[in-house]
């Protein structure tokens, strides 16, 4: 029971898209209507809110992964596969909001905030952050969207050698296929023009 209480919790917790409802409620713009990829995403809570509207995005994005999983790592045993959708469910959920199904986002964010919650079993989110500035910095993948899905790719790959708790690893493998399949559903509904553009750009 614990375990089911801890997904529905997580997965309605995930399903409240703070990057379109702050930037709404505090400055009147829709940033599904205001951005080219129509994503309720931190990047653009930035973009369309400015740097306080992006901060406080960023910060309930991350709490609304790292909250869920943070309780459920206290009162369930993570060790079992049980915890596996545990972990999953506030991913499915911003990527497939309860009430907003056609309007999730690519769940980035809430990715972080369910690996910190973790803690102290620090490998997985480490090494997400790790990934993630290495092909941002060093090894740079463009556009974003191939970025993202050589990230959590790679990330799905190195933490089952990584991580020592099976579930764990099983959940990352969860949370990665769910940002892949998201971004690759966003770009097959891209409009032909910016798929052509991102061609381009490679």
């Amino acid at each position: 029971m614990n375990y089911l209480l801890c997904m529905i919790f997580g997965y309605l917790s995930g399903s409240i898209l703070y990057a379109y409802w702050l930037p709404k409620l505090l400055c009147g713009k829709d940033i599904l209507a205001n951005t080219t990829d129509g994503n309720p995403g931190t990047a653009n809570a930035y973009k369309n809110g400015g740097f306080f509207i992006g901060t406080l995005v960023l910060t309930c994005e991350l709490l609304k992964g790292f909250l869920p999983v943070f309780f459920a790592f206290r009162i369930t045993t993570a060790e079992s596969l049980l915890f596996v959708p545990v972990l999953a469910a506030p991913v499915l959920g911003h990527a497939y909001p309860f009430f907003q199904t056609k309007k999730g986002g690519k769940a980035i964010a809430v990715s972080f905030g369910v690996l910190l919650g973790l803690l102290p079993v620090w490998e997985p989110v480490v090494l997400l952050a790790v990934i993630y500035l290495s092909f941002s910095l060093v090894l740079i993948i463009d556009p974003h969207l191939f970025r993202s899905i050589a990230t959590f790719l790679t990330f799905a790959v190195i933490n089952c050698f990584l991580c020592p708790v099976l579930s764990i690893r099983f959940g990352c493998a969860a949370i990665s296929t769910i940002v892949i399949q998201k971004h690759l559903c966003k770009y097959q509904h891209e409009p032909f023009s910016m798929r052509l553009f991102r061609r381009r750009l490679l």
